[in-house]
């Protein structure tokens, strides 16, 4: 683990911002609205763009600030995963994502009606509200997974209301899937940490439960995830087996030992890469239903 201060601001601010997850809050808006009857306009443009990089330094960012007494312990901070924040750049990179994101959002307030802005105001709250001072989510445990879900399933409800779309019985499975695989995902996620957390002094799902029931927790979440795509009419429903392989991600881990949780970094960078996979799986299945070639 290293800090950051031989970096430009700017390096730092991009790295802090996780460009490898860019995509997993700018897909689910871009997705969602379009499916929920929108087109590739002004408002897809913005929210795309905002959920693309200012709402990740937002996210990240703020984290990294916070964070940093956990950080400068953490062996897997100071590459992709996160930067170690020089207590110096703390301030900049607090101003950049205030100012960054300031723009995108009054234009996604005037570009949509009462219900587009409550959802906008809940998504950048529980962006704020996970690592901010007084609030820190992220120390609440099993508040901490369902806030991170949060961050990207909102943009994805966002799409849907800025749209004019309906929470239906199938948008509301399919948001429910995708929100039962964000609680698994971050439950997984915090196991990594534990040592670390508890060293910073920070309280999470891992640090409470321990790496061995974090773990099933997170297998759980999973299950749920597929059981939820299970109802939804075909061809979508053939989503449902997208969750397998985070399954399978998981088994390795399902008897770790708090003392062995460093271990369980193996599987969140695989975690990490199925993603892409996952999204490109999706995106052709999105391709196929608006084609028709699976039928009704």
């Amino acid at each position: 683990m290293t800090t950051t201060t031989m970096r430009s601001p700017v390096a730092n601010l991009v790295g802090s911002s996780r460009p490898l997850s860019w995509v997993n809050t700018a897909y689910p808006f871009a997705a969602a609205y379009l499916l929920a009857g929108g087109r590739v306009d002004l408002t897809w443009v913005i929210g795309t763009l905002w959920f693309l990089v200012p709402y990740n330094l937002l996210m990240y960012g703020v984290n990294d600030v916070f964070d940093y007494e956990s950080d400068i312990r953490n062996p897997r901070k100071g590459g992709v995963e996160g930067v170690v924040l020089d207590r110096g750049l703390h301030r900049i990179t607090l101003w950049a994502a205030v100012l960054s994101n300031l723009p995108f959002v009054l234009a996604l307030v005037v570009l949509g009606d009462l219900r587009a802005t409550l959802v906008l105001a809940g998504s950048v709250f529980a962006v704020v509200a996970y690592s901010a001072p007084g609030l820190r989510s992220k120390e609440r445990p099993f508040l901490d997974s369902l806030t991170s879900s949060t961050h990207f399933v909102s943009p994805a409800v966002l799409g849907v209301a800025l749209a004019g779309g309906s929470f239906d019985r199938v948008a509301l499975a399919a948001l429910g899937g995708f929100f039962a695989w964000g609680v698994g995902s971050h439950a997984f996620g915090a196991v990594q940490d534990i040592e670390a957390d508890r060293a910073g002094g920070i309280a999470s799902i891992g640090t409470v439960l321990g790496a061995r029931a974090t773990t099933r927790v997170a297998l759980a979440a999973y299950l749920l995830a597929g059981v939820l795509l299970l109802t939804l009419p075909w061809p979508a429903r053939l989503a449902a087996p997208l969750v397998l392989p985070y399954l399978a991600n998981l088994v390795p881990y399902l008897h770790l030992t708090d003392a062995e949780c460093e271990r369980a970094h193996a599987g969140w960078r695989r975690f990490l890469w199925l993603n892409y996979l996952t999204g490109f799986l999706v995106t052709q299945l999105l391709i196929v239903m608006t084609l028709g070639l699976l039928g009704p």
